[in-house]
């Protein structure tokens, strides 16, 4: 059979990373990050913006001073202004050549006459010697002379290198702490879920007792642990008052049956016409089969009830194939059908009750034979696995269409085609009972022509 849809791996745990939690706190880490770092480049770079305009600002207003001090801006005006700048004002650079570019006043070495601003790299020599960098505004005179007024851009260039550096810090931050937090969010949501799918699975193997735990938080998993724990027993009460209700009527209605079964046999012996000996003998026939479907009915309400396997042991089911095939082998060759077996060769040791194992076995090679026609081949095959043993019955009969071969599995379905073979809708029902009580698995499958049957059985874990 397949898997149910939804269900996925059965039993297994979801991995953290391909959680719905952690896709959710991903995303939020990561709109995190986006935030926070906008945030640092903002900041940084309005820190940075408010600094280069204070010091472009102060350059300029010196700059202004000195061309307004001289009054006329050409080279013989600034030249004494210059000269007492330098003097006067120890924290600025200034810079003062002539047309052929020869450095007439300032503190710094020769530079090409680019008006506007400039930022020196550390490459530039102020005077005295010195390697750091300057921020200045450079002006072209009437006279072809230039002037350049700067001042120390170490402090520009600090913040600028700082605000990199704690960019990249903090998005390794943010990162860091958005993954290593979502995956731990992620961890601790999947715990209380995962209580609740190893839960569900649990009650689906058969446990009803089952119920989910309930914390100290009175979160919203309490809420729904709560929820779901008071449905789960409306559920198993309703669940028990059917069964007792089924198990009433298989046990109670046995009795006047079983009554009237002797009865119709009494009345049998006193009558002599042939059409009420007739009509009596149909009435004990039909009488005998609602007696049959209480038995299989009350038979399969226990088996769906137990949660152990009863009288359990070890068993080899090469054994037990190997003994049904003697017995149905020539039954079947005796309908005129062709019968092949190809069991496995080691012993296949499994736990369970040999008796349920035989009867759900016999069902299914009693079916192959009702319903294949003289002239099929029925087979039956097993293999050893690691850790289980495959089953096939095979045969080329009519078959079974797709879309049926889930519902057979139903109590009292019977499908139109089998509908002359005697029989009550329940002999799948208990067949699926069995092996699911036993942990294995069985299904149908197209065998063009005819039908397959495949069942899973665990094999003993022997160290």
């Amino acid at each position: 059979m397949g898997d149910v849809p939804g269900q996925g791996r059965q039993g297994q745990a979801l991995p953290v990373l391909r959680s719905t939690s952690f896709r959710i706190i991903a995303s939020f880490a990561v709109c995190l990050v986006v935030c926070g770092m906008a945030g640092v480049v903002w900041s940084g770079t309005r820190g940075i913006n408010q600094l280069d305009g204070q010091m472009r600002l102060t350059v300029m207003n010196e700059c202004n001073e000195a061309l307004s001090n001289a009054g006329q801006h050409d080279v013989a005006h600034l030249a004494p202004v210059m000269r007492d700048f330098v003097r006067s004002e120890p924290g600025f650079y200034y810079l003062l050549q002539d047309r052929p570019q020869n450095v007439v006043a300032g503190n710094m070495f020769h530079l090409r006459p680019v008006a506007g601003w400039r930022m020196l790299s550390w490459t530039h020599r102020t005077r005295p010697p010195e390697r750091r960098p300057v921020l200045g505004f450079g002006t072209v005179l009437n006279d072809g002379g230039y002037l350049f007024v700067g001042m120390e851009g170490a402090p520009l260039q600090t913040l600028r290198r700082g605000f990199f550096i704690t960019l990249v810090w903090c998005m390794a931050g943010f990162l860091l702490i958005g993954v290593t937090g979502g995956y731990g969010m992620s961890r601790m949501l999947l715990r209380r879920i995962e209580v609740i799918s190893q839960t569900a699975r649990d009650i689906m193997e058969g446990d009803l007792s089952r119920r989910l735990p309930l914390t100290e938080m009175d979160d919203e998993f309490n809420h729904l642990s709560a929820s779901l724990n008071a449905m789960l027993d409306r559920n198993e009460a309703l669940l028990a008052r059917v069964r007792q209700v089924t198990d009433d009527i298989a046990h109670d209605m046995r009795r006047p049956l079983a009554d009237l079964g002797r009865h119709l046999d009494k009345a049998g012996s006193s009558i002599t016409a042939s059409e009420g000996v007739i009509a009596l003998d149909l009435a004990r026939a039909s009488l005998n089969e609602a007696l049959e479907i209480f038995a299989s009915l009350l038979k399969l309400a226990q088996l769906e009830a137990y949660r152990e396997i009863p009288d359990s042991g070890r068993i080899d089911m090469t054994r037990v194939l190997e003994t049904l095939a003697s017995l149905y082998g020539p039954v079947i060759e005796q309908h005129g059908q062709y019968w092949h077996q190809e069991l496995a060769a080691k012993p296949c040791m499994i736990e369970g009750s040999c008796v349920l194992l035989t009867q759900a076995l016999s069902n299914l090679l009693e079916n192959a034979t009702l319903h294949t026609p003289p002239g099929s081949h029925v087979s039956l095959s097993s293999q050893r696995g690691e850790a289980e043993m495959l089953i096939r019955l095979d045969d080329t009969g009519p078959g079974i269409a797709t879309a049926d071969q889930e519902r057979v599995f139903e109590k009292m379905v019977r499908l139109d085609a089998s509908r002359h073979v005697p029989g009550n809708g329940i002999g799948l029902s208990l067949v699926r009972a069995i092996i699911t009580l036993h942990g294995g698995t069985i299904a149908l499958h197209d065998n063009a022509p005819g039908l397959g049957i495949e069942i899973c059985l665990p094999l003993v874990v022997t160290s």
